[in-house]
């Protein structure tokens, strides 16, 4: 009887093991894919920026933040904020907006991409920003107030935590299409 009850007691550290070794592989295993997922995942991001400018005519200030996806397949975003312009712009994709005008900005599309000039002058070489962890590239709309929910602009813009023009004198990491760049206070994190 002793023997039976050793060979009992010497099977339950076995069977032991063998459950847990098996509820180890399930637990590991959600890790791994959370890996693979993290490849894709979402960042947020907020910044203030009280001074976008550089092209003859016009600035805006914006704030706000959001999410995008990095998943080539999603390329999915959700961001907003508040949009005004403190001096009449002249041209380009918020020609017309008078200063004191602007209420809101939100997101029509996330671009992987696009090239850009801070102050649109024939000189100056073009640069380039790309969607990352730190920059994300926006096709944004623009309402004042009275246009209700129909967007007033439609325009690109970049927010990123790092210098998008190291061609032209100071720090940018903010501009927006027709108006020019400016310096925010920038957050990302995932």
């Amino acid at each position: 009887m002793k023997m039976d009850r050793m060979r009992t007691l010497g099977r339950w550290p076995v069977r032991w093991l063998g459950l847990l070794a098996a509820a180890a592989v399930l637990l590991i295993a959600p890790f791994g894919s959370s890996t693979a997922l993290a490849a894709g995942s979402t960042v947020g991001f907020g910044f203030d920026a009280p001074d976008i400018s550089g092209f003859p005519a016009g600035s805006v200030a914006l704030t706000g933040g959001g999410a995008f996806s990095l998943s080539s397949a999603a390329g999915s975003v959700h961001a907003g904020g508040g949009f005004s312009c403190t001096h009449d712009v002249g041209q380009g994709f918020l020609a017309g907006c008078l200063q004191g005008q602007g209420v809101r900005w939100d997101t029509a599309g996330l671009l992987s991409n696009t090239t850009f000039k801070c102050t649109g002058a024939a000189t100056e070489a073009p640069k380039s920003a790309t969607t990352v962890r730190d920059t994300v590239v926006l096709q944004a709309d623009f309402y004042r107030a009275g246009d209700a929910n129909d967007e007033s602009f439609s325009a690109q813009m970049i927010v990123s935590s790092g210098d998008i023009a190291g061609d032209i004198q100071g720090f940018q990491n903010v501009w927006v299409q027709g108006v020019g760049c400016g310096t925010a206070i920038v957050h990302f994190g995932a």
